[in-house]
């Protein structure tokens, strides 16, 4: 399994918890220092089965400052997925990927159906 997180990041603290108390081995991946590329997301995203929408931290104020919560309905998929990958903090984090799927963002009952 991959977690990728924001340390500083408090939903990402208690994720890492829930998976350390539940003795799952995974590899950590700090999404500003190595943020994922656009190849990636689009993997990610085709392998969640979610709408890409749900890859985008918009809670963030990089989200805010860029204006994308208007911008986003007219820009292609390929351009959302080469606009993730220029900065990790428009990822909606935590994000887990495994083997049957993707997991975005921290919700436990959600994790503890699909882990």
């Amino acid at each position: 399994m991959l977690f990728i997180h924001y340390p500083k990041c408090t939903t990402c603290k208690r994720a890492k918890k829930w998976l350390d108390e539940r003795g799952v081995d995974y590899t950590e991946c700090h999404i500003v220092e190595d943020n994922p590329t656009a190849e990636e997301l689009k993997a990610w995203h085709e392998k969640s089965g979610l709408p890409l929408k749900r890859f985008f931290n918009t809670s963030g104020m990089k989200y805010r400052e860029l204006g994308l919560k208007d911008k986003l309905k007219d820009m292609s998929e390929e351009e959302q997925y080469a606009l993730l990958s220029t900065d990790g903090m428009l990822v909606k984090r935590p994000l887990l990927i495994y083997d049957d799927g993707v997991l975005v963002g921290f919700k436990e009952k959600e994790w503890e159906e699909k882990i």
